[in-house]
C-alpha cells in the first residue's frame, strides 16, 4: 500500500522503516529533516512539507499521524482536514484521549473523511519486535487497511497462541484488533498503559525490597546479598511474573546493577490519569493502578530504588528520558 506518515520520532520512525521493509510506499514528514533524511535512507520517501506529503498520495489516500498527543496531533489533524479530500483516511497511532478521536471522527465524518485511532505499543523496540495493535474506526476502513497493520504487528509467535485456543478468525494472536468505533483503540490503550502502570510498580517495589535485605535493621543471619541481575534472570524462565518488562528489568540490572545513571524521577504521559479518571466515571475500585500513579507524583520529591528502577524500565521499552 501507499501511505502518507507524518512524525518520525522514535517510535515513527522505526515506524515507517518495518512498513518500507514490508514493501509498502510510505511518504514520510517531519519538521526535522534530519530525520526525514534518517528515514530517506532506509528506503521511505521523504517530503519537505505536508503540502509536498499530500501531492504525492494517490487518492484515496491514507495518513498516519504520530506525534505527541494534545495540541501537536490537535494542529496536525486541522492541518490535513484542510488538504484531504472525502474518501480519504486520518490515522492518529499516538496516545490521543479516546474522547478527541470521538470528536474529531465526527468533525472528519462531516467532511467524508475516514479516522482511525490505533493505540500502539512496541516502543523503541517495535522496529524489531513489531507493534501491538488496538483499532478504533469504520469496520469497512479497518478492514481496507489491514495490511499495513499486518505489516506493523508481531505475527503469531508460535505454540502460546495455539494453547489459548484463540477462534481462527481473530487477529488478536497476530497482535492487532480491530477493538470498536472510533475512539475503542486509544480507550483500550489506555487501560493497557493504566496496567502498566501497576505491572511496573510491582516489580519495582519487589527489587527495592530485595536490594535491601542486606539491611542492618535485619538480624545478622537474616541479612541477604542478593545479585538482582541474576534474580531476574532466573525468573525470566518459567517463573509464573515472567514477562516483557522483566525481560527488560533484568537489562537494565545487568547494565547498571545500582540503577546510578538514574534520579528515580518518574515522568508520567497521561494515560495513566486518564485511566484513573476512566475508573472513577465508571465506579470501578483501581487500588493498585490509582497508587502506582500517585507513587510517580512522588517520586518527583523523593527517590529510592524502586523509583530508579521504574525509571529504567520507561527508558528501556520507550526510551524515555528522565524528566528534570
Amino acid at each position: 500500500m501507499q501511505l502518507g506518515f507524518i512524525g518520525l520520532g522514535r517510535m515513527g520512525g522505526n515506524m515507517t522503516r518495518r512498513l518500507a521493509a514490508a514493501g509498502h510506499t510510505v511518504v514520510a514528514w517531519d519538521r526535522s529533516q534530519d530525520a526525514v533524511r534518517a528515514a530517506s535512507k532506509a528506503g521511505v520517501d521523504g517530503t519537505i512539507s505536508i503540502d509536498d506529503l499530500v501531492r504525492r498520495l494517490q487518492k484515496p489516500r491514507t495518513v498516519w499521524i504520530m506525534v505527541p498527543a494534545g495540541d501537536p496531533t490537535e494542529e496536525t489533524v486541522n492541518a490535513l482536514v484542510s488538504r484531504l479530500s472525502a474518501g480519504d483516511v486520518v490515522i492518529d497511532g499516538g496516545n490521543s484521549h479516546f474522547k478527541d478521536d470521538v470528536r474529531r471522527a465526527k468533525t472528519l465524518a462531516s467532511k467524508g473523511i475516514e479516522y482511525v485511532d490505533v493505540g500502539t505499543s512496541g516502543g523503541v523496540w517495535g522496529a524489531e519486535r513489531g507493534y501491538c495493535l488496538m483499532i478504533g474506526g469504520s469496520p469497512n476502513v479497518v478492514e481496507r487497511l489491514t495490511p499495513l497493520f499486518r505489516s506493523l504487528a508481531p505475527g503469531h509467535s508460535g505454540k502460546a497462541e495455539e494453547a489459548l485456543n484463540a477462534p481462527e478468525s481473530s487477529t488478536a494472536s497476530q497482535g492487532y484488533l480491530h477493538c470498536g468505533p472510533a475512539g475503542s483503540g486509544h480507550f483500550v490503550k489506555m487501560i493497557h498503559n493504566g496496567i502498566e502502570y501497576g505491572l511496573m510498580q510491582s516489580y519495582a517495589e519487589g527489587f527495592d525490597i530485595l536490594r535491601n535485605a542486606d539491611s542492618p535493621s535485619l538480624p545478622a543471619d537474616e541479612r541477604y546479598t542478593l545479585d538482582l541481575a541474576e534474580i531476574a534472570e532466573v525468573w525470566r524462565h518459567g517463573s509464573v511474573v515472567s514477562s516483557w518488562l522483566l525481560d527488560l528489568a533484568a537489562i537494565a540490572l545487568r547494565q547498571d546493577p545500582q540503577l546510578e545513571g538514574f534520579t528515580g524521577t518518574v515522568g508520567d504521559s497521561g494515560e495513566g490519569r486518564w485511566t484513573v479518571a476512566a475508573a472513577i466515571a465508571e465506579d470501578v475500585p483501581a487500588d493498585v493502578l490509582t497508587t502506582a500513579l500517585f507513587a510517580r507524583f512522588r517520586s518527583r520529591r523523593d527517590h529510592t530504588f524502586a523509583e530508579k528502577l521504574l525509571s529504567a524500565l520507561r527508558a528501556q521499552f520507550g526510551g524515555h528520558a528522565e524528566p528534570r
